[in-house]
């Protein structure tokens, strides 16, 4: 393990491309509900020390590193519960509005329901050959996310009144290593 140390802050947002909390509203109840118990992984991404984006096809998560390559590995203070940002794709697009939906800075992006009342805390699930489960600790927004996003998708992503729809994405802990790939199956493992 190498030691940990802080990295470039990563691309910027393009504020002509940020919406108004009404648009991120109006779009979010047009968007089609999400399967709660299968979904697909639609994009891997792992932060790269200049701050660049990389999108490989497939990696092999593991419990030492979540994603092989990603900041997360690499910086302070790696959180264990912070290991692997997912979020929802439908959702990423429509705060991105045209701009990479890489910027969010996330790791997995799924097309499947990550509510909180769909995956709570301590949901297990595949994906790919991989076995995760779902973190206690809330993925919020932050400074980045306004820059890249806008003051108004900062507020949609944490407004009290959708919350538990977890817009911002949510984070997941590797259990057991395995390949994951792009089109990858998703199923939540109901006990």
């Amino acid at each position: 393990m190498t030691e940990l140390r802080r990295e470039a802050w990563g691309p910027h947002g393009d504020p002509d491309r940020h919406l108004s909390l009404r648009e991120l509203r109006e779009a979010h109840a047009a968007l089609p509900a999400e399967d709660g118990d299968l979904g697909e992984l639609k994009l891997i991404c792992r932060r790269l020390p200049d701050g660049r984006r990389e999108t490989p096809d497939e990696v092999v998560l593991s419990v030492e590193e979540g994603v092989p390559g990603d900041g997360w590995s690499r910086r302070p203070p790696r959180d264990p519960e912070a290991q692997i940002a997912v979020i929802n794709q439908q959702v990423v697009e429509l705060l991105a509005n045209g701009q990479p939906v890489t910027l969010s800075g996330d790791n997995l992006y799924v097309a499947i329901d990550i509510s909180a009342e769909n995956m709570p805390t301590g949901t297990r699930l595949a994906v790919g050959e991989a076995r995760l489960r779902v973190s206690p600790k809330p993925h919020n927004g932050c400074a980045k996310f306004h820059d890249r996003f806008g003051a108004d998708a900062l507020r949609f992503v944490q407004d009290s009144a959708t919350r538990h729809k977890n817009l911002r994405g949510i984070y997941w802990q590797v259990e057991d290593a395995g390949r994951v790939w792009v089109g990858a199956p998703i199923r939540v493992l109901r006990d």
